[in-house]
């Protein structure tokens, strides 16, 4: 199979030049433009990897300077062409201002076919470069993710999802606790997919959304005319999801009059709808969450015992995002990667700033506090990279809790260390050894003697 030839681009209105440098670069297949419609024809259609533009093209009938139309035309259309521009003796001015809007590099007419061969190869070399590291990124982003599209690296959270796994295969009652943003309904998403009934619906509810008066209709149904309102008979969320699974979220403020009909659907597996007087049989996998103290609860009688037994037959702790080492920058790439798809496509990472800034946060509302983060940060960008500044992270977080024997401290930071550098290094073994300072064998050792894993 013959290699494909790399594409390169020439806009040049000279048709001597054109000629000339058609045929001066046999490893690549050259498309030449004369003009700026024709250029961004090319562009479109051929998507090459180098582009040669002329700046001294005539201008627009409406005066605008054509060599740097067509620039940022390139640069907004494909930001990641690699772009030489050409500019006459003495306009070095010109030739700044187009490398300050995106360009690669220039070179000066009369043109030297084997210098400009030199600087195209080389720009040909970064673009490849650059698009394996993107797509390094994408797979590295795609191997971090674990049950339900959850992304981490983290072993805390990994233990997590194995444990999900195995309970999915089961029809055990599901109870997962942890603090507000922790991805609680992503987990029992990931639970629902894992499990025999991925063919029913899953339904997800928020007992704390609700008001109480409507929180037992929302549930359980109700039956036409069984109260003001009540217009049609209406399935409750229980009833929908028969065959599937339903996700109480916030199943501590569930009030107490309704706690002890809940629990006759848990033993009995039969509802009866408001205003109704029939028994329905209904085979609905409950899993619930919350970020309350549900046994603190029991014992001031806000919550009903028996209750808490059937619904925590399994129980799931979920760890903070500070309690998962270098999984806030895995997150926050994949986030910026969705936002600038969405939003602005011309940021295309994080500046160094960042992601220390990124590793160096608390992130006391989780998950969800840091995708509000990313995608403000996506929109308030001005340049290709977030920088710190964007995020707007404040650095002077509380300290950590002082670990008084030193070999334990020693072990922690070293663990915390090691976790961010193999995250910010995408797993690269080389690249977390420079971050780290040390050598690939010693951080081999490392990872080892922790029980780590690149």
């Amino acid at each position: 199979m013959v290699e494909q030839r790399p594409k390169l681009l020439i806009v040049e209105d000279d048709p001597g030049l054109q000629a000339q440098l058609k045929w001066a670069y046999e490893d690549f297949e050259v498309v030449i433009a004369g003009d700026r419609a024709s250029a961004l024809t090319a562009l479109r259609h051929e998507a090459p990897d180098v582009v040669t533009l002329d700046l001294g093209l005539p201008p627009d009938p409406d005066g605008t300077t054509e060599g740097f139309a067509i620039l940022a035309e390139i640069m907004a259309l494909k930001p990641d062409t690699k772009v030489v521009v050409a500019s006459g003796h003495g306009a070095r001015e010109s030739a700044l201002r187009a490398i300050e809007l995106g360009a690669y590099d220039f070179y000066q007419k009369p043109v030297d076919i084997e210098a400009l061969g030199l600087i195209v190869r080389r720009a040909l070399n970064l673009h490849r470069i650059e698009r394996e590291n993107r797509r390094l990124v994408e797979r590295s982003t795609e191997s971090h993710q674990a049950l339900g599209g959850l992304i981490t690296a983290a072993p805390e959270m990994l233990k997590v999802t194995r444990m999900i796994e195995r309970v999915a295969a089961t029809s055990a009652s599901v109870m997962l606790l942890g603090a507000s943003g922790t991805g609680k309904e992503l987990l029992a998403r990931g639970l629902h997919d894992a499990s025999g009934r991925q063919g029913g619906a899953f339904i997800a509810i928020n007992c704390a959304a609700i008001p109480e008066n409507l929180l037992e209709s929302e549930l359980f149904g109700h039956e036409k005319g069984s109260f003001t309102g009540a217009v049609k008979t209406t399935e409750g969320k229980i009833e929908l999801a028969h065959g599937g699974t339903l996700f109480l979220d916030e199943v501590g403020d569930i009030p107490l009059p309704l706690q002890v009909k809940l629990l006759r659907f848990l033993q009995e597996r039969t509802i009866e709808r408001i205003g109704g007087r029939k028994a329905i049989a209904v085979d609905t996998r409950i899993v619930c969450a919350t970020h309350q103290d549900l046994e603190g609860m029991i014992g001031r009688g806000l919550f009903r015992e028996d209750l808490f037994y059937r619904l925590a037959e399994i129980v799931v702790k979920i760890p903070s995002l500070a309690e998962r080492p270098g999984d806030a920058v895995l997150l926050a790439k994949a986030f910026l990667k969705r936002f600038s798809a969405e939003i602005n496509p011309q940021v295309r990472g994080f500046a160094a700033d960042a992601l220390a800034a990124i590793d160096a946060w608390g992130w006391p509302g989780n998950v969800r506090e840091l995708e509000n983060r990313v995608k403000r940060a996506v929109i308030m960008a001005d340049g290709k990279l977030v920088t710190a500044e964007d995020l707007d992270l404040d650095q002077n977080g509380d300290e950590e809790t002082l670990l008084l024997n030193l070999k334990a401290a020693r072990e922690q930071a070293d663990r915390k260390v090691i976790r961010h550098a193999l995250a910010r290094s995408e797993g690269n073994i080389s690249s977390a050894a420079r971050l780290l300072g040390v050598s690939r064998p010693t951080l081999y050792d490392l990872l080892k003697q922790y029980d780590l894993q690149a």
